[in-house]
């Protein structure tokens, strides 16, 4: 019997007008920055189950959207919107997302703007977790820019301020070493060098560190969700040495891609 390569519930083939790719996936809006990703960061497209197109904002690197004194985000709205826009519109991607936790600041503005679903933060899960860990237990945000992480990131993604949460910084939880490997990747302070570049090894060390400690700091600590894109290639790590559930862009986009093509299923009565 011949084997069936073909998805019967597709039939016809029509032009979209502007569209100039089909069968998109998931669009990844990129920060105008240079820094390599490890497979499961999501500016890496080898490791995700889908299909994958990325849209770069231009204008806006880590600096501008995260550590900049006084910035104004709100100029980067329209910008925001226009790439996800073409996103949706050129390349057909089914469902948006943003390779930082702080786009979190623009999911209200690109869902409203866009006719596909929009996830333009990990920290999306906060409130989803909380639900599922009970009243008891906190969610464990692990992050390394604390100090810029606003009410305005968690109100944007219907996170209530001063919930059953707790926000972590990987910089101030790793102690045996004054220079982490994630400055050699995200750092504008002079750290990152010409050539961006890091050891796995040693950077899943780190990561592991800071995670217990966390643990050690808050016992009541049900589950932890990763904000950074480049934290979930160490998610099961982290998972192993702390026994916690890990929420992360892995399981954020996950989820993203059976809601925007649901899966069909194949076995037997």
């Amino acid at each position: 019997m011949q084997s069936q390569t073909r998805d019967p519930l597709v039939t016809t083939a029509r032009a979209k007008p502007g569209q100039i790719a089909y069968g998109g996936g998931i669009g990844i809006l990129l920060l105008e920055d240079v820094y390599p990703g490890f497979p499961g960061d999501l500016r890496n497209a080898s490791a995700w189950g889908f299909p994958i197109q990325y849209e770069m904002v231009p204008n806006l690197d880590i600096y501008r959207l995260v550590e900049e004194p006084g910035r104004d985000l709100d100029i980067y709205i329209e910008p925001i919107v226009q790439a996800a826009l073409r996103l949706q519109n050129r390349y057909g991607c089914r469902a948006i997302a943003a390779e930082c936790g702080f786009f979190a600041y623009f999911q209200k503005h690109v869902a409203a703007a866009l006719d596909v679903p929009v996830f333009m933060s990990s920290l999306l899960q906060i409130n989803w977790i909380q639900s599922i860990i009970g009243p008891d237990k906190k969610v464990g945000v692990y992050t390394s820019s604390l100090d810029q992480l606003s009410d305005k990131h968690l109100e944007a993604v219907n996170t209530t301020t001063g919930s059953n949460y707790v926000l972590f910084d990987f910089y101030d939880c790793v102690s045996s070493t004054d220079n982490p490997e994630t400055n050699k990747l995200w750092n504008t302070a002079g750290l990152r060098p010409d050539v961006p570049g890091a050891d796995y090894a040693l950077l899943e060390k780190q990561m592991v560190e800071a995670a217990r400690e966390m643990v050690l700091r808050e016992p009541a600590l049900g589950a932890i969700l990763l904000e950074c894109t480049g934290y979930q290639p160490f998610g099961r790590a982290i998972q192993a040495a702390t026994g916690l559930p890990v929420f992360s862009w892995s399981t954020l986009l996950d989820f993203a891609w059976s809601a925007a093509s649901h899966r069909d299923f194949y076995g037997h009565v």
